[in-house]
Formats: C-alpha cells, structure tokens, sequence
C-alpha cells in the first residue's frame, strides 16, 4: 500500500463504484434502516482508507466495494454481510478497533469484522522471514482458524472467499513470487471450499485466473481455440435449443435457457487428467434450462424437473452413459439437477442441465442460497447433506489428537473428494466418499458392526473388508460376535471416522502397543543407516506435532506411520527428492546454489516453475501447476523461489504419448523423425497395436519446451498419428 492525496477523478471512480454497489445492494436490504446503514459503512470505511492506494495505484476503498459487490451479486449474502465486507480491513490497516465498529455499526458486523481481522492477520504475519519452523506450523494453523470460523458463522469465510476473488483479479499487480503463493494457497484450499461450499462462479473465476498465471501458454492456446469453437458452433446452438424450446412452450412451462462453455480451466484439467487433446473434448457445450415450478412444494418441483427430462430426451439421441440424476440424490454441497448429454443435428455432443429456479440459486450462490431457502421453509429431506459436512469438519476441528499440518491434509483431501451412492441389502441409499472400502461403510453403519465385521458381499459377492467400493454397489456386513478390529485395519481405511474408531479401540492397550512402537522406530531408523536420539524423536514430534512420546510410539506401533513416512520425515528438509541439475538463476556468484528438479514433474526449460529453499544452497524446482508444488506451498509458502531458467546446457527427460490408425512402416516413420529431424536419443518406445490403432509413449531427452513443441507439431504431421500429447513419466 502506498499513501497520495487523492485527485478529483479518484473520488468520481470510488462514487461511481459504491452507486454500483447500492442498485444490487438495495435489493438485498429489507428496509431502509438496512440500506442507511450500508451508506454509514462505506462512509466510515471510506474516510478510514483515504489517500491510501492499492499496489496498482487506484484508491485502496475501490477494493471493499468490489469485495461487497461479490458478496451480494455472486454469493447472495444480505445487509449485515455487505457492511462486514466494506469494513472488513479497517481494524487491521488503520487505527480502528473492533469495538470501535461494535459501537457503530451492533454485535453482529463487529463479529463478522473481526472474524476477518484475524484470518487477515495471520495469513500476512506468515510471509515474516526468518521464522522457518514456526512458520511452517502457523501457515497451517491459519487455515485452521479460518475453517473454525464455519462453526462460529459460515459469513466470515464467504466473505473473505470473496476477498481471495477480488485479490485473484488484481494478482498482476503482485510480485511474482507472491503472486505463486496466493495461487498456490487459492488451489489448495480457497477453490475446493468454494466448490464443497457450492460457489460454483466464484470457483471457476479462480481456476481460470490460477491457470492464466500457472500455465500461460496452455492458457492462451486453450482460449484461442474456445473463442474459434464458439464462432463456429454458435448458430449450430441455436438450432439445438429451438426444438426443446418449442416443446416446453407447447407443454405450458415457464423457463429460460442458457447457453454454456466449458471453462478454460476445467478444459485443460480435463485434457491433463484424461490424456486427450481439445479435440476430444466432447463436452464443450452446455444448455441449461432453468424452470418456474407450479408452486414450492418439492414433489412438485422434482416431478416437473424429470418430465422436462423426458420431454428433452425424446427429441435427440442421448449418451446414457453420460446421464446424471443429483435430484434423487443430491451432490453434499447442496447441488441438484438433471444432466443429460444429447447429440445436435449437425454431429457434436451437448450437455443439457435441468434445473429449477432454486435449484439454480444453490447451484450458482451455494450455501447462502441454500440456507436462504431452509429459512424460508423450503426444507426437502436433502437440505441436511450441507449441515452434516459442516458438523463432520467442526469434528475435525475440534479433535485434540490432529496436528494442524495433518488437519490441512484431511481438511483438503475431504474438500476435493467425491462421494459415490451404495445401498444397503435391504435398497436404502447411503453416500460415501469414493475410494471408501467395504469396512468404511461397516462404520459407517454403525461403529459395533465396524467392530464386529469379518467380510463382507458386494452385489452379493464374498469380498474382503479391504474392497474398495463403486457407485451403485450394494453392500452387506458379514459380522461375528466373537470379532475383534485388527490394527492392519488402518492401513487400508479412507474414512477419518473409522480410522479414529479403530484407532480409540486399541487405546486400552497404549503401553503395549507404544512400547511396540518404540521397537519399530528404533529398528526402522537403524536400517536407515542413522542411530536413535532425542534429537531423531523430536523431529518426528515437531513433524507430526505430537507433545506426547509415548503417543508417537503408540501411533508407529498401530502402523499410523509407516516406512515411505519415515522417508519423509527424516527427509523433510528436502521436501522433496529430485535429480540434480544445474541452471542459472540472478544470484550472487560467492553463494552458489544447487538446484533439483522435482521427480514428480519434471519440469524443463521453458515451463513456468516455482522452487522451494531447503538450505542456503539447495532448491527443489517444480512446474508451477504441480500438485505436489501446490501442496508444499500451502505448507511452506515461506520457503517459495521464482528460479528463472537461463542457458541450457543439458538435456531433460519427458514422455509423450501417442495414438493413432496403424500402418506398415509407422513405428519407422516416427522413431527415424525423432532422431533424423532432431538428433534426440530415444531413451525408451512402447507402441501396442489392436484392431489397426496404435497406442503408446516415448520417452526421450529434449533441450527446453520450444524443441519439444516442435517436435510434437511435426509427430502430428505424420500419416495416421491422431494425437500427440506430453504426460507425465
């Protein structure tokens, strides 16, 4: 922030922004006492930020109105949310305090305001150098404090998941190596909280804003070929939706249809995740139809929903293996609809979403809406899939036995899980996350039949308790009176609850248990060539953050840390392992420092990296959009580094991989233009070939990303290779 008067068109642009905020805001305020108290809030926090600027010059009040104007046009939270958010950095930045705003503005805003202080506050107090290991633990205990504020009022975090937005937008105007931290940081824990919060368009705004900073080029090139699409297939739409149009007219249904994009972001995540170029991308577009149901009963509303389903369905061809139904079952973050995906006339697929008006409300403004609703007496039997996540995480919170680096784990895994459905014997659906197995779902039940399983049958099927379960699976707990948990049992669990059942049953043998695990540890150190001390038990204490000795011993013994987390630990400083390979950076020549490239992706010259301190002389470098990078950097924001490639003297592993129609002479083809062309060693070729297609990878030593993309443009150009993409070794 920086401090100049400011000029007549300083004041003009920060009216001109509030009288923005005012015609969304007034819709939301019940009275005019509401409305009066919104202008108190911005003309208190208006003069409270006068003559301070932002980083990009423009007055620093323009960012609280923007904060605002998120929290009402795109969250579709009311008055007292909309003061908080105007307010929300007058305690930390000037000489305010929050009874100072109790006093101005009641209880309720002081609250929401000082809730936000205290996740501004420690988010900022983490970029202090010089406090490594302290440090390392408050990043993770900063998320802690802000996912707390969901037990005490989910306000706070829709409100600074607003502010995380409004900084998103301006992130140019960072340094770069803050920039990668508040991205990092957004990944991994603001976006998946937005998306299990049901914020769909604040999520999607970050992903594409994290992609457009992370992975420039694929960026660039994905929206090129989005606005090329949509030039082309834009008529082709229209088409598609007249007859649907026409149909729901004629039936007497008020509705409206949007048409839709896939996002920049889900697109390129698609292709990284499944391995295939834009072209197969089948599900580019969407139409959404949005419907007034005949009244609020939500029977009713369901009904109307399935014959507009069957009413659209009739009308093309449909990829029933691409139907989904999130009304008879809804997704935990209150999301329902329809999705059918239908083929168009002209011969390309379209995604069809049905919902109604408040169906669509919850899909686009997520909890808020959704509690909006319960308030307003629109209660169905799913409004409790959003109440029962809440209470799972307050049980997380609250557990004294999670270090607050294991809670951002737990935290972020259950943010970016999915759940799938399985049923009971008797047909009663049950939700669970996937990846679950059979003795989760015993648990699940109940913790005596988790306790007393023995097996189990999957669509009756004799499996073992260790099988992991699918959608549509229905399962039944084979049980024995005289079965006792086995602590093999925690290695192969998913569920933080069954984990802690199993766990909380062999604590009436801790001493034995711990002295077992006192043996292990001791038995494991020494085959890794290092001796058991004090010093080698607190490390293993400061990383799983254990006061207690004899509960690390008890944890080792159950199997809670197994050899590939003793590697880590012992390791940590490294953070991760990776092959040494030197490239400049602007750095002082009497202080030279090594560098390793990440084996988790193994980044070349050309692609936009990020590296981890983990000395004086040693960084780890990973691509930017890494996930293990993202990881660490929520962790060890601190430690962050903007190595800049420099000559390139060495070669760098990559794969690609390869599909296409088969052909005498292919393998030659291919093999002699990699060689010929471009003088590069083939370090390793895996072709198959079935039914007259070829599927396969390379893997080779390549200079920097410019050779490689010429290489995979000139693969491309060779009779009968469809796709040519690079993947991950």
């Amino acid at each position: 922030m920086s401090f100049s008067q400011f000029t007549p068109d300083d004041f003009r642009r920060i009216d001109e922004a509030f009288a923005s905020l005012m015609e969304v805001a007034a819709k939301r305020c019940k009275d005019e006492e509401e409305i009066e108290s919104v202008r108190k809030a911005f003309q208190f926090a208006n003069q409270a930020h006068k003559d301070v600027r932002r980083r990009s010059g423009e007055p620093y009040m323009l960012h609280p109105i923007a904060v605002a104007q998120i929290v009402v046009t795109e969250i579709g939270l009311g008055c007292k949310s909309i003061c908080a958010a105007l307010l929300h950095d007058v305690v930390e930045d000037t000489a305010y305090t929050v009874d100072d705003i109790r006093n101005l503005f009641g209880d309720k805003i002081a609250t929401l305001v000082d809730g936000l202080t205290k996740i501004k506050t420690v988010l900022d107090n983490e970029d202090r150098k010089g406090e490594a290991a302290s440090t390392e633990s408050l990043q993770a205990e900063n998320f802690k404090r802000i996912l707390l504020t969901l037990n005490d009022d989910v306000r706070v975090v829709l409100i600074k998941l607003a502010d995380r937005l409004h900084n998103c937008r301006t992130i140019e105007y960072m340094p770069e190596h803050k920039r990668d931290k508040i991205l990092s940081e957004t990944m991994f824990i603001f976006i998946p909280l937005a998306h299990r919060l049901g914020l769909y368009s604040v999520k999607s705004e970050m992903e594409n804003i994290w992609l457009r900073y992370k992975e420039p080029e694929d960026y660039r090139r994905i929206t090129e070929r989005i606005k090329g699409n949509v030039a082309q297939r834009d008529k082709d739409i229209d088409t598609f939706i007249a007859p649907i149009e026409e149909a729901l007219k004629e039936a007497g249904y008020k509705f409206t249809i949007k048409k839709r994009i896939k996002t920049p972001y889900s697109i390129w995540y698609k292709m990284r995740t499944k391995q295939v170029p834009f072209e197969q991308i089948y599900d580019l577009y969407a139409v959404r139809i949005i419907f007034d149901p005949a009244d609020s009963n939500v029977q009713t509303e369901r009904g109307q929903a399935y014959l507009i389903f069957s009413t659209v369905t009739h009308l093309y061809r449909e990829n029933l293996s691409r139907r989904r139904d999130w009304i008879s079952q809804p997704k935990s973050n209150g999301y329902e609809a329809l999705h059918c995906t239908l083929m168009s006339r002209s011969g390309f697929w379209v995604e069809v979403q049905i919902r109604s008006r408040r169906m669509d409300d919850i899909a686009e403004k997520g909890i808020a809406a959704h509690w909006a609703y319960k308030n307003d007496g629109y209660i169905s039997e799913n409004d409790s899939e959003m109440d029962k996540w809440l209470a799972e995480v307050q049980d997380i919170l609250l557990s004294d036995d999670v270090s607050a680096l294991e809670l951002l784990d737990i935290i972020h895994k259950d943010l970016v899980s999915s759940e799938i459905v399985v049923f009971t014997p008797k047909g009663e659906q049950r939700a669970i996350r996937g990846g679950a197995t059979a003795l989760d779902f015993a648990y699940q039940i109940h913790t005596e039949i988790g306790n007393k399983a023995i097996a189990a049958k999957v669509n009756m099927k004799l499996v073992p308790l260790s099988h992991s379960l699918k959608a549509g699976d229905q399962v039944e707990i084979i049980t024995a009176e005289n079965a006792r948990p086995k602590m093999e049992w925690v290695s192969f669990l998913h569920t933080r609850y069954a984990r802690n059942r199993v766990i909380e049953y062999f604590r009436r043998d801790f001493d034995a248990i711990a002295r077992e695990g006192e043996r292990i540890f001791e038995e494991r150190v020494r085959l890794m060539g290092l001796q058991s001390s004090r010093e080698l038990v607190r490390k293993f204490q400061d990383y799983t953050q254990l006061n207690d000795e004899d509960e690390l011993f008890f944890r080792i013994g159950l199997g809670l840390l197994g050899p590939e987390e003793f590697k880590a630990i012992i390791n940590e400083k490294d953070l991760s392992t990776g092959q040494k390979r030197k490239f400049s950076l602007h750095e002082d020549n009497s202080h030279p420092i090594e560098y390793k490239i990440a084996e988790c992706c193994h980044p070349i010259p050309g692609d936009p990296v990020i590296g981890f301190s983990m000395s004086d002389n040693l960084v780890i470098v990973h691509k930017k959009s890494c996930p293990v990078a993202e990881s660490l950097a929520s962790k060890y924001g601190n430690r962050m580094v903007v190595p800049q490639w420099g000559a390139v003297q060495q070669e760098y592993p990559i794969r690609i991989s390869l599909r296409g129609i088969d052909r005498v002479g292919m393998l030659s083809d291919i093999s002699s233009f990699i060689s010929q062309t471009f003088g590069i060693n083939i370090r390793k070729l895996q072709l198959s070939t079935e039914a007259g297609l070829f599927e396969g990878f390379i893997e080779l030593l390549v200079r920097d990303k410019k050779n490689l993309e010429r290489m995979v443009d000139g693969l491309t150009k060779i009779d009968g290779v469809q796709d040519v993409i690079r993947t991950d070794i």
